[in-house]
């Protein structure tokens, strides 16, 4: 009895002693990285100028920091290669002589995450917010130790109950509808008071939100995506966290984010002027490009400061963690332009050196292709500024494309928009990597902006999905959804998928309740979509394009003995197009199926276009 009673005295006080380190991150981490190096962030409470000991044979101890608050050690390791997967104690001894200890894991790598391809041009993305698509588990959607309680699908910026279990259980949909890649906005926890359904106030780097899923969930999502040849991207914040973030209340350091002393004064007083083109103004004022990279995106969203070296680190080993976790693809970094410029090539570089097929998309909305293009992995006008940046959001031509096909044919209006876009390829180092878009989670659904006109909207698509461009598609465009009600409103153009709710009157999954135009939408995407998984010419071929007359713009491209042709035809009325004028192109006497209509065509002398919208053409070899 004596011994089961000094057992349990035991195991109480060791309980007793690990509760004192209240977390590690990163929470694991992988044998095999090109970089040897890690950086523990340990939390406890007191911990400061404690003395650590690790003793697990190739794993080392280089330095040990302590920070501002007394509550935080940064742990220096060295994880020799050859180091046998397994666990090991991290044992701290207080000033007090005090001992506190933390099991803590060793991984061997994925040799199939280190040789992932990333996405490119041959892949369609499929833009989900996850709490507008489906809801796959109800029993997720309220928390009541969570900040924001609403569950109300009648408030377009409450949580409406998707979930990651409802992407899961729609992969075959998305499949079949030709998409290769799902990119979702963020799926880390937002425990904020209120409009926290988006993502983007991040509470937490290394938990999924328990509204959306577990973490379990999330890898078995990667997994079932990859089984249908199905890729991954994570939506990834590197600029400002949430407020309510669970350091906010005991950061590590002084200047663990900008603007420090003002918020623990109250509130913020110093937000971004969002001027980003101080990062390239050789005018620039020295106050204006502090503002703009140090500066809050809002007041509930903190502006991380990535030139403390410790924050730094830890941006950079939460991204190689979720990558190897999940088996990522890629990821799409918000607001790209906002954190500090030199840590954002900092960021890429690491990432890419251990995962050189991978592929990272940055967000730089602008309509000015320069901006756009500093970017981007050598740029041609960056001068001394490395980003490694492999891809840039192209806005420039989402732009050009909505202006070509909306506004009337005249010398500088009109399709002419888009072949001057499109000409501009030069100042980029790497067009074909651009990610080209017609709308996302922040701007009116294309449907809107063409104020439903399904034409236009197609023959939008259309470019988007035959250019030279890694193409991304909004979740619900195949069916029509729009925000037409109130232009613009972030709530309503994040709107829920019709099916992916048990008391919905239509389903866009299976079709019922949809209209003719819905269903007329959903069939021309899912053709297009699908024709385009095989061809070459799309993927990877030449493009030559001509200038657009008379309301007739003609893109080919070319790979081989394939031959893709996408004719925009803006005439209301029957129009005949002399193909004299094309013959450097070499196609006289050659046949063509239409990919849309199945037509057979011949290329000779001149083809009549019948009505207005887009002709796509496929050469039919012998």
């Amino acid at each position: 009895m004596k011994n089961i009673v000094r057992c349990l005295i035991f195991f109480l006080f060791s309980i007793s002693l690990n509760a004192q380190i209240e977390r590690v991150e990163p929470p694991n981490w992988w044998i095999g990285f090109e970089n040897i190096e890690l950086q523990l962030l340990i939390k406890g409470n007191n911990i400061r100028y404690s003395k650590v000991y690790i003793d697990y044979k190739g794993v080392n101890i280089v330095n040990t920091h302590y920070a501002d608050s007394p509550n935080y050690i940064f742990l220096d390791l060295e994880i020799n290669s050859s180091t046998a997967p397994g666990n090991f104690n991290i044992t701290l001894i207080t000033k007090e002589n005090k001992t506190h200890k933390y099991l803590y894991s060793l991984v061997g790598r994925s040799k199939t995450n280190k040789q992932n391809k990333g996405f490119d041009s041959s892949d369609v993305i499929y833009l989900i917010t996850p709490d507008r698509f489906a809801n796959g588990d109800s029993t997720n959607d309220e928390f009541n130790n969570l900040r924001e309680k609403s569950y109300d699908r009648a408030n377009d910026y409450a949580r409406h109950g998707g979930d990651i279990r409802g992407i899961i259980n729609n992969l075959d949909y998305i499949q079949k509808m030709g998409f290769t890649s799902i990119w979702s906005t963020p799926l880390l926890i937002n425990d904020m008071e209120e409009s926290s359904y988006h993502g983007y106030a991040i509470t937490d780097y290394y938990k999924v939100d328990p509204r959306f899923g577990s973490l379990d969930e999330y890898i078995e999502l990667s997994e079932e995506a990859k089984k249908r040849g199905i890729k991954l991207l994570m939506d990834q914040v590197a600029n400002h966290c949430g407020v309510f973030h669970w350091w906010m209340d005991d950061l590590p350091f002084n200047n663990w984010i900008n603007y420090q002393d003002d918020f623990v004064n109250g509130v913020p007083t110093t937000y971004s002027n969002h001027r980003r083109t101080t990062h390239q103004d050789a005018y620039s004022a020295e106050i204006d490009a502090l503002q703009m990279v140090n500066g809050w995106f809002v007041d509930t969203m903190p502006d991380l400061n990535q030139t403390n070296d410790f924050m730094s680190n830890y941006i950079i080993q939460n991204s190689i963690w979720w990558i190897e976790t999940i088996g990522l693809s890629g990821i799409r970094q918000d607001t790209y332009p906002y954190p500090d410029k030199e840590f954002m090539s900092l960021w890429a570089n690491s990432i890419m050196v251990e995962y050189p097929n991978f592929n990272i998309v940055g967000e730089e909305w602008s309509l000015n292709p320069l901006l756009v293009s500093y970017w981007q992995k050598d740029s041609k006008i960056s001068g001394d500024y490395k980003s490694n940046l492999p891809s840039s959001m192209d806005f420039p031509m989402q732009n050009a494309i909505y202006e070509g096909i909306n506004d009337n044919e005249n010398w500088n209006t009109g399709l002419i928009k888009i072949y001057e876009g499109l000409a501009n390829d030069f100042i980029y180092p790497d067009p074909q990597s651009l990610l080209l878009f017609s709308d996302n989670h922040d701007m009116s659904r294309i449907y809107t902006q063409f104020d439903e006109d399904i034409v236009k909207t197609k023959m939008a698509l259309s470019l988007i999905l035959t250019m030279p461009r890694i193409p991304q598609i909004y979740y619900g465009t195949e069916v029509l959804l729009s925000d037409k009600s109130k232009p613009g409103d972030h709530g309503l153009i994040r709107t829920d998928f019709p099916g992916g709710w048990d008391n919905d009157t239509s389903n866009g999954f299976d079709n019922q309740g949809l209209s003719e135009t819905q269903l007329e939408m959903k069939n021309f995407l899912m053709k297009l979509l699908n024709f385009r998984k095989k061809s070459n010419a799309i993927h990877k071929g030449k493009t030559i394009h001509f200038a657009p007359i008379n309301g007739v713009y003609l893109i080919a491209r070319t790979y081989e003995d394939e031959v893709l042709i996408n004719i925009i035809n803006k005439n209301e009325d029957p129009v005949k197009l002399d193909l004299q004028r094309f013959d450097e192109l070499s196609l006289n006497g050659s046949y063509f199926l239409n990919v849309l209509t199945n037509e057979l065509i011949l290329w000779e002398n001149e083809i009549k276009l019948n009505k207005k919208g887009s002709y796509i053409l496929n050469l039919q070899k012998p």
